[in-house]
């Protein structure tokens, strides 16, 4: 393991979840954190940069859309061309769709509703930094907190995220069934969480920094930042 791992967090106006994820990569992991004001434009110093949940910009327009012009995601851009990791939870996955880091889209649940729940997921991948720390076909639970995180793509992207095994989470049942039972929001193949082809680049809509610290009831959510670690 070395040392440390330099982490960003970005920040927009409307973020809320961005000291939640500051709190795990400094508090809990001891690792070198630095606030990323929506303005900043130099990432240079990080390895790794990390798109919180939240309202960016009070998801006007929809959500994502605004913050996908700032001057930092225009530098998170860059920094995933480099081939350094970018992390984007929840209204930070809709951020990394909008800004084209990442296939596809996330839209209105299917329920029309905001839903806030903790939730059984299945780790499709354990070979990549992102999920290495899990073992393969685990199933683990995570909040989610949304009210668009049905995610959407056309039949080719789809195919290809199947065949290229870029769907690193899906929702499903207690007992690990992908079905419409076990998914929440209507997302197409239960995706929860995917990457971009490289695998440097990961959103999911799960909170992994809500089930991070032992005293609020599971930790499922820290073995994903340890897995960079590693």
């Amino acid at each position: 393991m070395p040392q440390f791992i330099k982490f960003g967090v970005v920040v927009f106006p409307g973020s809320n979840c961005d000291r939640d994820v500051a709190y795990v990569t400094r508090d809990l992991l001891h690792q070198s954190t630095r606030m990323v004001w929506h303005e900043d434009s130099d990432l240079s110093d990080l390895d790794v940069v990390i798109v919180p949940g939240g309202f960016s910009y009070g998801d006007y327009l929809r959500c994502g859309a605004i913050a996908r012009f700032s001057p930092a995601m225009q530098a998170v851009i860059e920094h995933a061309k480099q081939g350094k990791y970018v992390l984007g939870i929840c209204n930070g996955f809709q951020v990394l769709t909008e800004a084209g880091l990442l296939p596809g889209a996330l839209v209105k649940n299917r329920d029309l509703h905001f839903i806030c729940d903790r939730i059984p997921l299945k780790v499709e991948r354990t070979d990549l930094p992102w999920t290495q720390s899990y073992q393969p076909d685990e199933v683990i639970t995570l909040p989610i907190a949304h009210g668009e995180g049905s995610y959407y793509a056309d039949a080719k992207t789809l195919t290809e995220l199947e065949a290229n095994g870029q769907i690193l989470f899906r929702y499903c049942t207690p007992s690990g069934s992908l079905d419409t039972d076990g998914n929440p929001n209507g997302s197409l193949h239960n995706i929860a969480g995917i990457c971009n082809s490289q695998g440097n680049v990961l959103g999911m809509m799960p909170h992994p920094e809500r089930a991070s610290d032992p005293l609020l009831g599971g930790t499922d959510g820290i073995k994903l930042f340890q897995g960079l670690l590693d």
